[in-house]
């Protein structure tokens, strides 16, 4: 168990149980002194005097505070005050367990003459400090080695693989090699442990910004893994509500904070929805990023507006074009900036400058910015926030980036930018200009100065962290991991392995491995890391990959205390691979019960389920995917077919219209959307979709039947028009009117379509019918005769049933036959319809006499000659 030292405290305090208002106001001055050190590198605010805190507990409340505001943050840990929490001598697998019960005993220590405010402000201080530690060895630099965070010389490999099975728990592997995970896991379970305990014995009022530092911890901590955690998503959902809660308004934070001033306090409210709208960024929750955004802006009083403007973008350029132009009104400032757009001469480095004759920054013709204020830095932050919205709402293309690049460049031509912003802007630019062939240098020359940056001891950390939380600036290893992918796509390989390897991305060193042709050795790489580090999970997973070996996915498993999702994922594909469809089923499920934001998986189960006849199962899953991914058209297409074979044709519909968004060249959806619109009654939809079908496949695709049901449809409706115009007609009958005539000429046109490229004889026979009911015999008795034809051939007088659809289609021409010749008062049609039966009965009698076809013709026939005999007698 871990070893609890009990801080002395003055007995006489009033503090014990409530604080005091004078108590109250200095724990809120500390907060916020703590929470200026992500915000500020100014002078620290003066803590209230008038406090009866203890002075022992102040002196190291004090202390702590101090060294978290200097940046010494892994100095402020190793003080004897904080020695009590970090001594583990338990096992491993019982870390956890152990820091949470240390936490417990010193919350509620009976013995303590401390107030349970005073004790969790301590812990506060303490996850903090272990946080931002992490966040200067793996986000924003300079990097440093930091110490042990445990004491009692706990095994440094056992805390490695402990605090990395703790992260990996959130149902996602790591993104890369990342240092001192122990120091985020710790500030977590901290963080946690005393928010629940406030929120227990309702004194959550105490410390506000508790919530906002957790979400913070979170979102860091889903920056370090490679897929989005349902795990860390459930926790931020409970924990932005209370951040909004507590410092979403401007009163909140004054009443909170009473006599700070007015610019103070709308910093922190832009930046506590600057930092929300980031989160709500990373999860796709992109309306709501917007909101938070637009608020933050609001409390900055900050609007932003493109325009365009002429100007020069190269250094050879002579005649000016039109440039966009970012537009800000600062209305925070006591003059207005009309636009923040201009070039910065002397900012950046001379060999960037050089490495491209495109400006970093448009040179205007207009030089009205003279003297304008500049930007705050939450301003600045709020300004590239923009990009990310354009990011997630236009089309993934050239010209999103030119979206981008004038709030860029209003950024970069800014007198001043703290570090951060300014890293982030870079990246920005860098993401821009290596995807043009005349910056793509330039842009490496500052990827690789950006990289360097992060090592160089200058500025100090507490720099660093100002604002680090306002921009969506990645890790260490994935801006590293960035640099490598850049440099593979410029044909530098041999430096982009040397980069991977160093941060165990083992998968993109076999990729590489793979463009050399170097497989074997990739292998040979894998496992020498193994023999070094056997417990790492995601070694086993890439040695899985490369050699298609399923026992070392469930070597991962076991090394990682079964909490590798990617080892279950790799298990369940082999298994579908096999055909062991049940079996990668119930892989999948227990592989999305870790993680359930992964849209693949969720489709993957999907198609495990179907092959295992699991239908329910299959539509589950495939409809939390298009959940997660809206986008997904093959899921939404899957979902529409799993609803046709239920009979749900209503689902069906709306699941293949979204489908279609995504996937408006598949003739298969259209087909099938056609067929779910028949269904559904939604006649005119079918025939739109058969359109899209015939267009898709050259007209060789269609359905015959599903032709004919729409057919049999409008016919039906001709004769009830022709009833209701017998009785009466009414608005809706004139309203079913129109709409039948309308798919009557559509139909038309697709019949017409089909039968120019060459239609089979059922499309004749349907074409004969449309024709009919446009009241165009000839036409009809045309297309009837090329039906009748389409049967004719050797192989009529053997197949009977193609002899019952000749009979059929014959009957129907000697029908019109006779009717055009009843109309005409001509001869001619009854002589062709009797010629046309003779032949038919004479050719079928020795085969097919005994089919009801037969001896329908048979009596047709006579009543032919009966009406000719008829005509005779009356001419004669």
């Amino acid at each position: 168990m871990l070893k609890v030292k009990t801080l002395c405290t003055n007995p006489n305090s009033s503090f014990s149980s409530h604080p005091s208002m004078a108590d109250l106001q200095t724990l809120r001055s500390y907060e916020l002194r703590l929470l200026r050190c992500s915000l500020s590198n100014h002078q620290t605010l003066p803590t209230s005097q008038t406090s009866t805190i203890s002075t022992t507990l102040q002196t190291s409340i004090e202390t702590l505070l101090q060294s978290i505001e200097s940046g010494q943050y892994s100095k402020s840990l190793a003080s004897y005050s904080t020695s009590f929490l970090l001594n583990l001598n338990d096992s491993p697998s019982f870390y956890s367990d152990s820091i949470t019960t240390s936490v417990n005993s010193f919350l509620i220590a009976e013995n303590s003459k401390a107030s349970v405010h005073e004790r969790s402000f301590f812990l506060f201080l303490v996850a903090v400090s272990s946080f931002l530690a992490f966040v200067q060895s793996n986000v924003t630099g300079p990097v440093e080695t930091l110490p042990n965070l445990f004491a009692n010389g706990a095994d440094k490999e056992e805390i490695e693989v402990w605090a990395r099975n703790e992260v990996l728990s959130a149902g996602s592997d790591l993104l890369g090699k990342f240092s001192n995970l122990e120091y985020i896991v710790f500030a977590k379970l901290l963080l946690l442990k005393i928010r629940d305990h406030l929120l227990e014995n309702d004194n959550s009022f105490v410390f506000r910004t508790i919530s906002l530092w957790l979400a913070r911890v979170l979102l860091v901590q889903q920056k370090l893994l490679d897929g989005h955690s349902s795990v860390l998503f459930e926790n931020l959902k409970e924990v932005v509500p209370e951040v909004l809660d507590n410092l979403g308004d401007v009163k909140k934070v004054a009443m909170y904070w009473i006599g700070m001033e007015e610019a103070i306090l709308s910093d922190i409210v832009s930046m506590v929805h600057l930092e929300l709208g980031i989160i709500d960024f990373r999860y796709g929750y992109v309306d709501s990023s917007k909101l938070h955004f637009e608020l933050a802006e609001k409390a900055s009083r900050l609007s932003l507006s493109v325009s365009g403007a002429m100007g020069f973008r190269t250094v050879h350029q002579v005649d000016p074009k039109a440039q966009l132009r970012l537009l800000v009104d600062n209305l925070s400032s006591k003059t207005s900036i009309s636009d923040v757009n201009g070039s910065v001469v002397g900012k950046d480095d001379h060999q960037v400058h050089e490495a491209s004759d495109v400006l970093l920054t448009p040179r205007f013709l207009e030089h009205n910015n003279e003297g304008s204020v500049g930007l705050n830095p939450v301003q600045q932050a709020l300004i590239l926030a923009q990009c990310l919205l354009i990011e997630k709402n236009t089309p993934h293309d050239e010209m999103q980036r030119w979206d981008m690049a004038p709030y860029i460049e209003a950024v970069d031509s800014q007198p001043s930018s703290l570090f951060i912003i300014k890293c982030f802007c870079d990246l920005l630019r860098i993401r821009w200009e290596k995807t043009r062939g005349r910056t793509k240098e330039r842009a490496i020359l500052m990827m690789d100065k950006l990289v360097q940056g992060v090592y160089e001891s200058v500025p100090k950390v507490a720099e660093r962290i100002c604002y680090c939380f306002g921009v969506d600036l990645p890790t260490i290893p994935s801006l590293r991991k960035e640099y490598a992918d850049l440099l593979v796509s410029c044909g530098l390989i041999g430096e982009a392995v040397k980069t991977y390897e160093n941060l165990e991305l083992w998968d993109n060193v076999i990729f590489c491995y793979r463009l050399l042709e170097k497989k074997a050795a990739s292998v040979e790489l894998i496992n020498t890391r193994l023999l070094e580090r056997p417990n790492d999970p995601r070694l086993w997973c890439s040695l899985g990959d490369v050699t298609n070996n399923d026992s070392c996915y469930e070597k991962a498993l076991q090394v990682s205390e079964n909490k590798s999702v990617r080892a279950k994922r790799s298990l369940a594909r082999s298994a579908y691979n096999r055909g062991e469809y049940e079996k990668s089923k119930l892989l999948w499920e227990s592989a999305m019960g870790l993680n359930s934001m992964y849209p693949d998986g969720w489709f993957a189960l999907g198609a495990a389920a179907l092959k295992a006849r699991d239908l329910e199962k299959a539509l589950d899953a495939f409809t939390r995917a298009v959940q997660i991914d809206p986008d997904n058209g093959e899921a939404w297409n899957n979902i529409a077919c799993l609803h046709m074979t239920k009979k749900r044709n209503k689902e069906a519909l709306i699941a293949f219209k979204e489908a279609l968004k995504f996937k408006r060249e598949s003739w298969q959806m259209w087909e099938n959307y056609s067929q779910v619109a028949v269904d559904s009654g939604n006649f005119s939809l079918a025939l739109e979709a058969t359109q899209k079908v015939l267009s898709l496949t050259n007209n060789k695709r269609y359905d015959v039947k599903l032709l004919d049901d729409i057919m049999l449809e409008i016919e039906g409706r001709n004769n009830d028009h022709v009833d209701s115009i017998v009785n009466s007609v009414g608005e809706l009958e004139l309203e079913r009117s129109r709409e039948t005539e309308q798919l009557t000429d559509l139909i038309g046109k697709i019949l017409q379509q089909i039968a120019k490229s060459g239609g089979g004889g059922e499309i004749w026979g349907l074409f004969a019918r449309w024709h009919k009911l446009k009241g165009d015999l000839l036409m009809c008795s045309e297309a009837l005769l090329k039906h009748v034809r389409s049967y004719q051939g050797s192989e009529l007088w053997k197949d009977k049933e193609r002899f019952k659809k000749f009979a059929r289609a014959s009957l129907e021409l000697c029908k019109v036959y006779m009717e055009i010749g009843s109309n005409n008062g001509g001869r001619r049609e009854f002589y062709a319809a009797e010629m046309h039966l003779k032949s038919t009965i004479k050719q079928a009698a020795l085969r097919f006499s005994e089919t009801e076809e037969f001896k329908e013709v048979q009596g047709f026939l006579e009543k032919v000659q009966a009406v000719l005999q008829a005509n005779s007698a009356s001419s004669a």
